[in-house]
């Protein structure tokens, strides 16, 4: 049974205790008993849930953050490729993670033509 599954099970049958029975004693315990003995596990399902909410909006904070990020980052780039002493050719471009202009492939490939038995 996954984490997510026994968190549940354990929700639905305090649930159902606390519905149903809430006065009566079971595996010698009351009610009270054993949700003191399950609290943490039910607390530390609380504090991922609660985690898993501020990374969700952390990652949406970030995503608006990285739209104008790309911006400031193509000024930046398009400035380093434009300076007449660094430009595309230069270290400071492939440093920053960019292939220099020279290194280039031309992308210009010969496909291998295969001799068809009507040729020969």
């Amino acid at each position: 049974m996954s984490p997510k599954e026994f968190g549940e099970k354990l929700k639905t049958a305090i649930n159902a205790w606390e519905t149903l029975r809430p006065a009566k004693k079971f595996g010698g315990m009351t009610l009270a008993e054993f949700k003191a003995k399950v609290k943490a596990s039910l607390d530390a399902r609380a504090a991922i849930d609660t985690l898993d909410t501020q990374m969700t909006a952390q990652i949406d904070l970030r995503e608006k953050a990285d739209v104008v990020s790309t911006d400031e980052l193509t000024l930046v780039v398009n400035g380093v490729k434009s300076d007449r002493e660094e430009g595309e050719d230069g270290e400071l471009y492939e440093s920053m993670g960019y292939v220099r202009k020279s290194e280039r492939k031309t992308g210009l490939t010969r496909k291998n033509k295969k001799s068809t038995p009507e040729s020969k």
